[in-house]
């Protein structure tokens, strides 16, 4: 008689996605600093690890597989997809231009970009 409504959770539910959470940023954070691992092999473990993350919160904090509509749930998934793909991808073209804006001293910066983009210095 105590069975919770569609789309509630239960402390149980909720303490587990507490804990599956914290696991997984706590995860994330050691390597990152501890660098268990580096470059590409480092953006794609915490690139897992963040999916791993969001599924956890879909499924433990929005009730998502719990839904009485499907439709809900299809759209709350493509929803948190898109999401995803702007943060990571976005992340790494900031990374990659700061890597791009860095590598030069500051000094040379204006002559790297001319001569990257085959530009005419200016007379003035």
């Amino acid at each position: 008689m105590n069975q919770p409504e569609a789309g509630k959770g239960t402390l149980k539910t909720y303490v587990t996605g507490y804990v599956l959470s914290l696991g997984l940023t706590l995860v994330a954070y050691l390597f990152a600093v501890k660098q268990f691992t580096s470059g590409w092999t480092l953006i794609y473990s915490l690139a897992t690890l963040a999916i791993a993350q969001l599924f956890v919160q879909l499924i433990f904090f929005l009730h998502l597989g719990s839904e009485s509509k499907p439709r809900w749930n299809l759209t709350a998934l493509l929803f948190a997809i898109m999401v995803v793909v702007i943060v990571v991808f976005g992340s790494l073209w900031i990374m990659k231009n700061l890597s791009y804006n860095h590598s030069v001293p500051a000094d040379q910066t204006d002559q790297q970009i001319i001569h990257d983009e085959g530009l005419q210095p200016s007379k003035y």
